[in-house]
């Protein structure tokens, strides 16, 4: 379980990070600070799924903290992009990562 939280982990991140870094180097739809957040956010959330996996304290919680970011900015850009919040893909981001975080969880609890 916890390897494949961790991979979840990190393969959120990477896409979080790549799709900020194609829209900071193709044509704008946000802002830069928010691209440049969201970019932030995913290689702290890959940094996370590697002290996840090796169950390092703190791991889970800076994961968390990774994962609340990148909502509330996936909040933000479908404002910006849609003019409102679509609500379905929303909540599918919600659940993949409580997801993750309740699999990073279960792994890493000691027997």
């Amino acid at each position: 379980m916890l390897s494949a939280a961790a991979l979840g982990l990190a393969g959120y991140g990477l896409w979080s990070a790549a799709s900020a870094a194609i829209d900071l180097l193709g044509p704008r739809a946000l802002e830069i600070s928010a691209d440049l957040t969201t970019l932030l956010l995913g290689l702290v959330l890959m940094l996370a799924a590697a002290l996840v996996r090796v169950r390092m304290p703190g791991g889970l919680a800076l994961a968390l903290g990774a994962l609340l970011g990148l909502q509330a900015l996936a909040l933000h850009a479908s404002a910006h992009l849609h003019g409102e919040v679509q609500v379905v893909p929303q909540l599918g981001r919600a659940a993949f990562a409580v997801l993750l975080i309740a699999l990073a969880w279960l792994g890493g609890r000691h027997e």
